[in-house]
């Protein structure tokens, strides 16, 4: 049947079969609703075929002209399927190249906060982004950002905000990563530190030393407990259990009445609360089952350390705040972490990896923490036990502590 002597409405009926039109140009039916458009032809000795598109979408003058096409690709040698294939990643590249550096940001955060610890940590990355670098490279195609411009955004805020602009800097390198994986990039990543950026800018240590956290001499916490004891608030329950933990100010703000169990004098911290994504079992000494059974005792939520507004932990400032009254605005929460680690060292005879255990740090390499099954609970318990002792002896010196014996 030749196409070129039927009506459109009789192609629409032609039996299921191959009907020629001529010049390569076939209709293939194989149904009432099932026909497409190929174009035949050789290319390089080989008979190839090559689809044009569905008789519902194509109409037969189009088909015609696409062949006509394709035959002058054929006269000057090229491969039709070869050009087409071509053109689309010419398309492609196009639209790779179009997509900004804001959109790949939006959708690396989109990606990724599910596996992050909060939606705090999404809203910073979120902020700083906003803040710093989208500013020059927001409306950019990423596949266009390169060092000069990377540096644009570094440089301002390199020595002013070093900390902050570490962070922008490795936030920037992971978008650009993730781009590069998903087809919008190409090449060696602009933000890269090693070998690239170090180049141009100083270390972070260089621009501003790291500063620890303000901490009180140890020697001094038994004249400290005496006055924070005397302070009558949940704030200051809460930096009593604290320091008696050396837990995280952000584990005891959020401590929660189903984490506790008094009977066991044990606090255990859910993986998801802890920096490093690991439950954390926490020995209390007497004196912290004593601070906590006071907060029990007028207990109003489920938070341990309930805030001013109902359903609402205490607020991350309260123990600053607290600490200000006290006139003691020299020193962190973080600090007395500091402050039990140096006891613990220099005025004790417990493992090291006890005290590394009691301030929820990991402790010596993946293969080493497979053998070592336990988590030296009891010697931790009689290490706290010590400290809580301490910190409450009214002398500031205080005589090596010699650990007993205890099973793991």
């Amino acid at each position: 049947m030749k196409l070129n002597k039927l009506s459109m409405a009789k192609i629409q009926k032609a039996k299921v079969g191959m009907h020629g039109d001529g010049g390569g140009l076939w209709l293939q039916v194989r149904g009432p609703d099932w026909a497409s458009w190929i174009f035949r032809y050789t290319a390089n000795g080989k008979a190839r075929a090559m689809g044009l598109g569905a008789l519902a979408t194509v109409p037969l003058k189009e088909a015609r002209e696409e062949a006509t096409r394709c035959r002058l690709l054929v006269k000057q040698g090229r491969d039709p399927i070869a050009d087409r294939a071509a053109m689309r990643a010419q398309t492609q590249l196009a639209a790779a190249n179009a997509i900004t550096f804001k959109e790949c940001a939006v959708a690396y955060v989109m990606q990724h906060k599910a596996g992050w610890r909060n939606e705090k940590h999404a809203a910073q990355w979120t902020n700083s982004l906003a803040t710093y670098a989208e500013p020059t490279l927001g409306g950019l195609p990423v596949a266009s950002i390169d060092t000069g411009l990377v540096m644009r955004v570094l440089q301002p805020i390199w020595t002013e905000k070093p900390e902050t602009a570490v962070r922008v800097r490795g936030r920037i390198e992971k978008i650009l990563d993730w781009a590069k994986v998903q087809g919008y990039g190409s090449g060696e990543n602009p933000a890269r530190w090693r070998g690239h950026l170090d180049a141009l800018l100083p270390k972070k240590a260089k621009v501003a030393p790291v500063e620890h956290h303000p901490a009180l001499p140890y020697r001094e916490m038994g004249e400290f407990m005496a006055e924070l004891r005397r302070q009558e608030s949940t704030a200051a329950s809460a930096l009593e259990l604290a320091i008696l933990t050396a837990a995280r100010r952000g584990e005891v703000i959020g401590a929660r009445w189903t984490e506790v169990n008094l009977d066991e004098a044990l606090w255990t911290i859910p993986a998801e609360r802890t920096k490093t994504h690991k439950k954390h079992l926490v020995p209390l000494a007497p004196a912290a089952v004593a601070a906590l059974e006071k907060m029990r005792a007028r207990a109003e939520s489920d938070f341990v350390f309930p805030g001013m507004k109902s359903g609402t932990p205490l607020s991350t400032a309260a123990m600053l705040a607290l600490l200000e009254r006290m006139g003691r605005a020299d020193i962190t929460t973080h600090g007395f972490r500091s402050a039990f680690r140096d006891w613990a060292a220099e005025q004790t005879a417990f493992p090291r990896e006890a005290a590394e255990m009691a301030l929820g740090h990991a402790v010596g390499s993946q293969v080493e923490a497979a053998y070592r099954r336990g988590d030296l609970r009891e010697k931790r318990r009689k290490l706290m036990e010590a400290w809580a002792a301490y910190c409450a002896a009214p002398a500031k010196g205080g005589k090596v502590v010699q650990m007993r014996r205890a099973s793991e």
